[in-house]
């Protein structure tokens, strides 16, 4: 029987890994047991005879110390997101398959992102504010609502993609900017192409979803911020260098109109004295959007899914290529 070892902290591995995902891995392959990356550091031996590795967050590195020590090593199945601080150069020239489960991990971002959008479309967190401010019940203004309203879209990969599908039991308009995909696929996710200022310009609510490359580094300008509608709102469950803070800081001070969601910042989290997490038109939460909890236990059944497909010979439906991991954040 093919052997498998899992190689993660003992935390992601019993967020990752349910009862029912280790029972379905363990009627396919013989599991030698569950290690942390040091351990495993620490007795190269015990990968000797490992056709399989099963990991997620705090996984080994695949150096080419581990790949000489792991010879009959098969494929990789990585239950959690992008797999940039497992893989190396010497892993790629081995041509060891690799999966991952960004694709499970897409799903909560994006469900978190539509109700973000809808809470924000009916300016939910400035009365809810304006209401703990004053002490007293507050006077509606005009609220944008979700009829006949733009949200825009910063990039369409998998959440991106996915949010778009969310938000069709809406009857927004989406507009989107991605300098990557056709008109053909945007005409499918019922999206119209924009460039990066109309889509700030132009929304009512703004989603970014840009991965953090050293190319879309301070992509989020205070120029692009100061042109938002009035009332308009920004939510960032991507990653926090994408967006110049700094410049998006001194425009929320001059805006006191415009909401910041941020489920990700940069540092993570900000430094004690950032202004961000004073201003009233700042809202962060500790990057939640990801999978948390039992959701976790989807990575892991993406994995077993995975395995089934390895030993059936069938493609790998989420395999990662070096190409792919340079892009995925």
């Amino acid at each position: 029987m093919l052997t498998g070892i899992y190689i993660l902290g003992e935390a992601s591995y019993n967020k990752i890994y349910g009862q029912a995902e280790r029972d379905d891995i363990s009627a396919l392959v013989q599991i030698k047991g569950q290690y942390d990356a040091s351990a495993i550091q620490a007795n190269l031996a015990l990968l000797a005879d490992v056709d399989f590795i099963f990991s997620g967050w705090g996984g080994p590195k695949l150096d080419e110390e581990f790949l000489a020590a792991a010879p009959n090593l098969k494929a990789v199945f990585y239950g959690s997101g992008t797999i940039k601080r497992l893989v190396t150069e010497e892993f790629w020239q081995k041509n060891i398959p690799i999966t991952s489960a960004y694709a499970a991990n897409a799903i909560p971002v994006a469900e978190f992102t539509l109700a973000e959008i809808i809470f924000s479309l009916k300016r939910g967190w400035h009365y809810a504010f304006s209401i703990k401010r004053e002490g007293k019940y507050f006077k509606k203004g005009a609220v944008p609502g979700a009829f006949g309203t733009t949200v825009g879209l910063i990039s369409l990969g998998m959440i991106g993609r996915y949010v778009c599908k969310l938000l069709k039991c809406l009857d927004v308009n989406i507009i989107a900017y991605d300098p990557f995909i056709s008109k053909e696929v945007a005409a499918d996710l019922g999206v119209t192409l924009c460039t990066l200022p109309e889509v700030f310009q132009q929304s009512d609510v703004v989603s970014l979803h840009t991965p953090w490359l050293k190319e879309t580094e301070n992509m989020i300008t205070g120029e692009l911020f100061a042109s938002m509608k009035n009332e308009a709102t920004f939510i960032n469950t991507a990653r926090g260098a994408v967006v110049n803070e700094t410049e998006m800081i001194e425009v929320l001070k001059k805006r006191p109109d415009l909401y910041a969601v941020l489920d990700v910042t940069y540092p993570e989290p900000p430094v004690p004295d950032s202004p961000l997490y004073t201003l009233p038109n700042v809202i962060i939460t500790p990057h939640i959007a990801g999978s948390m909890n039992r959701e976790c236990e989807r990575m892991g059944r993406y994995m077993v899914n995975e395995l089934q497909l390895f030993l059936a010979n069938k493609p790998l439906e989420w395999e990662i290529s070096q190409a792919q991991a340079a892009l995925l954040a």
